[in-house]
């Protein structure tokens, strides 16, 4: 029978009760066996493979549990087998509901965390990687994530109790609570269930005393800093070094760049950079070099394996240089920057077309270009796009004042 009765379980409850308990301990063995493996150039694609499944995990639990919290509103419930066994009913109950509560907390807690973060082990799936109403931050992705690793202990204590449980009914009761959920065999006397009011109540308590446990606990610890999410929306360019003789002053301005990780998109930027620009209006001609701090990179949850050496090796070459002659195309706003990239070591030709708006004495320059991360003999120990995809696209927008 699909649906409840006073005496049983239908097959859509007993489906949806070990579809849930299979995913769940899943993604909790994904995730113990992820916090094992050794955080090394060698284990990166392992654990982003891991995590994603992790992830993907998580995301199907949630949304069973919002099935089955539906039809279980819409269902009748199976009387307790020993409703004289006041107190044993009603901490049944409360681990239950403590359960409920662990089906939608662990999975939103890591999905916020991962919609909040920049890049690592993409859920699998083709709906995208963020969440409505989550902006891309780190202090966000910090706080849900301590909210994640929190409530963990309260789903390791209701599962145990809940498997604790059921083993009394099967050795020591001996009676058919455990048949009920596996076979939808009937058991028990008719007669109004006893309120579930008060356990609720104690399960809701408990959540709310952990979530605020790690709400408070979050705001002590150390995380990526608000300072990086206000750059993510604008990076305020330094002032040019004393060397510069540019008679154009960048005032405002972004450097990022995006690439595919895993199948998903990864935005990075970069918070330190000079430009020191000589354009001349006229002929539309002119000479720039710019040079990126690579130490300022910011790559959501994988900067700093960005920032090791299969990557920007920042600890050996902590600053890029393009530099390049400018070039008007026409008589319009489109211009090219042609010269080089220099990026950690190695040098490589560079094209850069761009559109300048002149105001005045005031400039507007952007400009997108997508390199090969290849060429500049970045990722080798990444040979496949599997993991790392090879084109880097690079976004520039400045602003700029004649000086």
């Amino acid at each position: 029978m699909l649906t409840n009765t006073p005496l049983s379980y239908g097959v859509m409850a007993r489906g949806l009760h070990w579809a849930i308990a299979l995913l769940i301990l899943s993604a909790i063995g994904l995730g113990l066996y992820g916090e094992s493996v050794p955080r090394t150039a060698d284990t990166t694609a392992l654990l982003q493979t891991i995590y994603s499944a992790h992830k993907t995990i998580g995301v199907a639990t949630f949304f069973l549990a919002v099935l089955r919290v539906l039809w279980t509103l819409g269902q009748t419930r199976p009387v307790p087998l020993h409703p004289e066994r006041r107190l044993e009913t009603w901490a049944a109950e409360a681990v239950h509901f403590a359960l409920y509560g662990a089906m939608f907390v662990m999975p939103l807690s890591g999905w916020i965390t991962h919609a909040a973060e920049q890049g690592f082990a993409p859920i699998w799936w083709p709906f995208g990687q963020d969440l409505p109403f989550v902006p891309k931050s780190d202090t966000l992705a910090h706080t849900a994530g301590h909210v994640h690793k929190t409530a963990i202990w309260v789903l390791y204590t209701a599962l145990a109790l809940h498997v604790l449980g059921a083993l009394k009914h099967v050795l020591i009761d001996r009676d058919a609570t455990m048949a009920r959920m596996t076979t939808g065999r009937a058991a028990g006397r008719e007669a109004p269930p006893a309120t579930q009011g008060a356990a609720a109540v104690a399960a809701l308590a408990i959540w709310i005393a952990v979530l605020l446990f790690a709400l408070l606990g979050s705001a002590g610890l150390p995380a990526h800093g608000t300072a990086q999410d206000e750059a993510r929306a604008t990076t305020p360019a330094p002032a040019a070094p004393d060397a510069a003789t540019g008679n154009w002053a960048v005032t405002q301005g972004s450097l990022s760049f995006d690439v595919v990780q895993m199948g998903a998109k990864v935005q990075g930027h970069f918070g330190n950079w000079t430009a020191d620009i000589h354009y001349d209006e006229d002929s539309g001609t002119g000479h720039v070099t710019v040079q990126i701090d690579t130490t300022s990179l910011d790559l959501g949850s994988v900067t700093d394996q960005a920032k090791g050496s299969e990557f920007f090796n920042v600890s050996h070459f902590a600053t890029a240089t393009f530099e390049g002659d400018i070039t008007r195309k026409g008589t319009g706003p489109d211009h090219i920057a042609t010269g080089s990239l220099t990026l950690i070591g190695t040098t490589a030709p560079l094209t850069l077309p761009f559109t300048l708006d002149l105001q005045g004495d005031t400039a507007h320059m952007t400009a997108q270009v997508t390199i090969d991360r290849r060429d500049w003999k970045m990722g080798a120990a990444y040979p496949d796009e599997g993991t790392v995809g090879f084109p880097i696209t690079v976004s520039v927008d400045l602003q700029a004042r004649k000086s």
